[in-house]
């Protein structure tokens, strides 16, 4: 049997072109793609996070003036917005329930943090979640024999403690317009006596005693640059 040996046609040499042409269009294409991911990576992220850290100055900065306009004495940081409420202004010793101060705390400040936080539209956008966050100090309960078991009731104490000042603050009179965008970023936690507050290297108990509002926004990445991921 013979072999027939076909001679190359200029159509040949064409596909193989188109293919190569192809390939090239490809590699061009994932080196755009990477370098738009390095760029973002070495700006875009960086100025989103700095302009995040600019806009909770300004609430922060806000909410401190209305604060101390309506003498509500509560600690906030500058820096962040967190505020920090000691537990003696909210509950009894080893109690989570509101007391009647407690309550008219959280009356004037809930209306005035909500508000101020939703009147800034583009931080709003950029929240994850407020957390609401309770703390304990370290000192152990009559009976209690070992850590863990002294860990455990604060952790039980602390939680409902942020548990109760979140149901309370639901029911206060900010514009209720936003019940439904702040109810969904409320995040309630209890942390025991994990993050006591020292002074002079020692635990100092009364101040370890709070609950803390936390303004937690979300992370910029690659997927939230694009579009891809709320």
């Amino acid at each position: 049997m013979g072999i027939k040996f076909r001679k190359k046609s200029e159509n040949d040499y064409d596909a193989g072109n188109i293919f190569w042409v192809t390939m090239s269009d490809l590699m061009l294409g994932l080196s755009i793609v990477f370098i738009t991911l390095f760029v973002l990576a070495m700006t875009g992220f960086t100025q989103q996070t700095v302009h995040q850290q600019k806009m909770k100055m300004d609430v922060a900065k806000e909410i401190s003036q209305e604060l101390k306009k309506h003498n509500i004495d509560v600690k906030i940081d500058n820096m962040t917005g967190d505020l920090i409420i000691p537990s003696t202004a909210l509950f009894e010793v080893n109690s989570y329930v509101l007391t009647p101060a407690g309550k008219d705390l959280l009356s004037k400040l809930a209306p005035i943090y909500v508000n101020t936080l939703f009147k800034k539209k583009e931080l709003v956008h950029d929240i994850d979640s407020i957390l609401i966050q309770g703390h304990t100090d370290s000192q152990t309960f009559a009976g209690v024999k070992t850590v863990n078991e002294q860990f455990i009731l604060n952790m039980d104490l602390s939680l409902k403690r942020a548990n109760s000042v979140a149901s309370y603050i639901l029911q206060t009179n900010y514009d209720k317009r936003n019940s439904d965008a702040f109810r969904k970023m409320i995040v309630v936690e209890g942390k025991s006596f994990n993050e006591p507050i020292l002074s002079g290297g020692h635990e100092d108990y009364a101040k370890s005693r709070r609950v803390e509002l936390k303004i937690k926004v979300r992370d910029w990445n690659v997927a939230n640059a694009f579009g891809l991921k709320r």
